[in-house]
């Protein structure tokens, strides 16, 4: 059986973090950069970068920090769980981004680099689904259920149905797949800001699903699998408090998520969060590239599931 969780993480320290960013289109969390500049804006998403890898490194989690090149520029290459999974098989996917210059995050080294110390068995490359406007960003639009092999998916423009369905028949999970708004009216962009999985919790804004139906095929299928549910407030999902990660130490459990999100939380959402005991909860603070990327703590986490060499 597969885990839920793992102890290794990979991260890309940004070189152009907002820089000309179009993906504030579709992406409500996320502002346009006004009176600033870029140069001060960078450094201090830098700046939350380093300090977010110091404490993960200090809770016990390794992290392999990769930088970004400074050409092609990436705004959002701080965000890697959108282009690759990794899995426990030694399998490695690549994917089918909806914005092209996101598509320039996807690097060859990277996976060599992770090759040289890890078993990659498979490459799975589905990058040739743009060509049919079939979009699928990974870990931001799969919420993955390792253990019980179910994948929840809020489709969007950057998560086309068909894609969600095709993927998990390749890779024999189930799909549960619906519609998510947040309270602006807006089509949630990625699953992953409204929803995280844990080994023992799920945490999700089920206000954000509006249609009934979905909405019960959502919570019986998290509870078939024995998932305590947290509810998340609009206003909590705002503040990225749905944009969390369970990884794995050795001292045990760790939640891991920006500081803004830990704040939005009240007492019995962090009781819940600390349970089994020995469960620790880490956070950050993120706040420049929450406000200007869009993304909070789980999108800057790469989960490596991969064999290590021996």
């Amino acid at each position: 059986m597969e885990k839920q969780t793992t102890h290794h993480l990979l991260m890309v320290r940004p070189a152009n973090f907002a820089r000309a960013s179009e993906t504030v289109a579709d992406n409500s969390f996320q502002e346009v950069v006004a009176n600033e500049s870029f140069t001060a804006i960078g450094q201090r998403a830098v700046a939350e970068f380093d300090q977010f890898v110091v404490l993960l490194r200090e809770a016990g989690v390794q992290v392999t920090v990769i930088e970004d090149t400074v050409s092609p520029v990436k705004p959002d290459a701080v965000f890697p769980n959108n282009w690759f999974s990794t899995h426990a098989d030694g399998v490695l996917v690549t994917y089918p981004t909806f914005w092209p210059q996101r598509r320039m995050e996807r690097r060859t080294d990277v996976i060599e680099q992770l090759g040289e110390r890890c078993t990659i068995s498979d490459h799975i490359d589905l990058s040739s689904w743009e060509a049919e406007e079939r979009y699928l960003e990974s870990t931001g639009c799969l919420l993955l259920d390792r253990t019980a092999r179910i994948a929840y998916a809020c489709i969007s423009q950057r998560c086309s149905p068909e894609a969600v369905h095709a993927w998990c028949e390749r890779m024999d999970y189930k799909p549960i797949t619906f519609h998510g708004y947040d309270q602006r009216g807006a089509v949630i962009y990625h699953t992953n800001v409204m929803m995280a999985l844990g080994t023992t919790h799920a945490v999700i804004c089920l206000d954000a699903i509006t249609d009934a139906g979905e909405k019960s095929k959502v919570t019986d299928s998290l509870a078939l699998s024995g998932k305590r549910i947290v509810g998340l407030s609009q206003d909590q999902m705002d503040q990225f408090a749905g944009n969390m990660l369970e990884v794995e130490t050795a001292q045990g459990p760790l939640w891991v998520m920006s500081t803004s999100a830990h704040a939005a939380l009240d007492q019995a959402q962090l009781d819940a969060l600390l349970e089994p005991p020995g469960t620790r909860i880490l956070h950050s603070d993120l706040g420049t590239i929450e406000r200007y990327g869009g993304g909070s703590a789980r999108c800057m986490l790469g989960e490596i599931f991969l064999p290590m060499q021996h």
